[in-house]
């Protein structure tokens, strides 16, 4: 397994408000990468994304165990993302200028069968395999629910003034759901997080074709060229290399 994240402030805000981790050696052999993208206003999206990562990952970890199947994998994933739901709650109540404060998460856990992806909001999972590149996971968001009811097209989607509003996340209820999904792996298959940064800036193709130049420097090209488009948001991603 190789691993390599990637986070940049983008061209216009004034702070990164995205967070990211890597853990390949847990005690249980699994690999785990989470992406946050947070939300709440100055310090307040800052905060919010890197509680999610620090509790996701150690509320997480205690529990994986090496003989542990997808679908006890996804439970205790579910476990952890409700977990450092519940700890993005307890710090907004804490500060009054927190109490709006949320966040996106994605994550993946390598198994035998691929990798268990979690996803809450409208951060990303894509799993390039051949020349395939596909979405394993579904936003959370207001367009998305248009794109499905054909209201808009995807690429209008893209474009939309309403593009940031997300239906789900972590902080703002007392319970959140996550999606899960078993995203199967073949050797030199690649699995790519990210957060809407990335997504909002290259389409579906564009990332297939910089993926398919190979995982050595491609984090770098994705944001490079976010930014030369102007990367108005925060650009965060993490590429995971089955061996």
């Amino acid at each position: 397994m190789r691993l390599w994240g990637i986070t940049d402030i983008g061209m216009v805000r004034r702070e990164n408000q995205d967070a990211y981790a890597i853990q390949e050696d847990t005690p249980s052999g699994h690999a785990v990468c989470v992406v946050c993208d947070g939300m709440g206003g100055p310090a307040g999206g800052r905060m919010a994304s890197a509680i999610a990562v620090e509790t996701y990952l150690a509320e997480l970890v205690p529990l994986l165990r090496e003989d542990m199947d997808p679908r006890a994998l996804s439970l205790a994933s579910a476990q952890a993302v409700s977990r450092a739901n519940a700890a993005i709650r307890e710090a907004a109540a804490k500060t009054p200028d927190y109490q709006n404060m949320g966040t996106t998460l994605v994550s993946a856990i390598a198994c035998a069968e691929g990798a268990v992806v979690s996803n809450v909001g409208d951060s990303r999972a894509y799993c390039l395999s051949g020349d395939r590149c596909v979405r394993i996971t579904r936003d959370h968001s207001l367009v998305q629910n248009m794109v499905e009811r054909g209201d808009i097209t995807a690429e209008e989607a893209r474009h939309h003034p309403k593009r940031n509003l997300i239906t789900r996340a972590l902080g703002p209820d007392e319970n959140v759901e996550c999606d899960g999904f078993l995203c199967r792996m073949s050797s030199d298959s690649l699995l790519l997080l990210c957060t809407d940064g990335l997504t909002n800036m290259l389409d579906d193709e564009e990332l297939r074709q910089i993926l398919s130049q190979g995982p050595e420097g491609c984090l770098e090209r994705l944001v490079g060229l976010a930014k030369d488009r102007g990367a108005p948001d925060n650009v965060t991603a993490v590429l995971m290399q089955w061996p």
